[in-house]
């Protein structure tokens, strides 16, 4: 499945996308104004692709070179736009994520409808795992009798 080819992002799917908790999403637009769009008629602010892009830049200059918001943005003014190697492309994070979240929503599903058709003589539902995950049986640890 290819990438979504929309323009527009709402903040949750934006901090999906660059893994940030919103709150972090929130500070950045205070200290870079260009980030995202309110639309005319009021509601909740609107990312395009190329916000995302920098959003994903801003991540990178904070997280993995450690600058601070404001060497963040002197950063981005000196590079004038230009990207680095090191971006992220937008396209190639949300296909896999896209991929990824299909293939749970498509088990769960198969096991709603496995849990669904199956009969049961008491009446009682059970939960199923889905077919592909493997349990992982735990090591059960035995407590000492003594007490110290």
């Amino acid at each position: 499945m290819a990438a979504p080819k929309r323009e527009l992002f709402k903040a949750a799917e934006v901090c999906e996308v660059v893994q940030v908790q919103p709150y972090v999403l929130r500070s950045w637009e205070a200290e870079f104004p260009q980030i995202g769009q309110v639309p005319a008629g009021g509601g909740p602010r609107l990312y395009r692709r190329s916000d995302v892009e920098l959003v994903l830049r801003i991540k990178q200059l904070v997280f993995d070179e450690g600058l601070t918001l404001s060497g963040a943005r002197r950063r981005l003014e000196e590079d004038g736009g230009q990207s680095n190697g090191a971006t992220v492309r937008v396209e190639d994070l949300l296909g896999d994520r896209v991929r990824d979240r299909l293939r749970h929503v498509k088990t769960g599903l198969q096991s709603i409808l496995q849990l669904l058709s199956t009969e049961h003589p008491e009446g009682e539902l059970r939960l199923v795992p889905p077919p592909d995950v493997r349990l992982v049986k735990k090591k059960t640890v035995a407590k000492s009798a003594k007490r110290k």
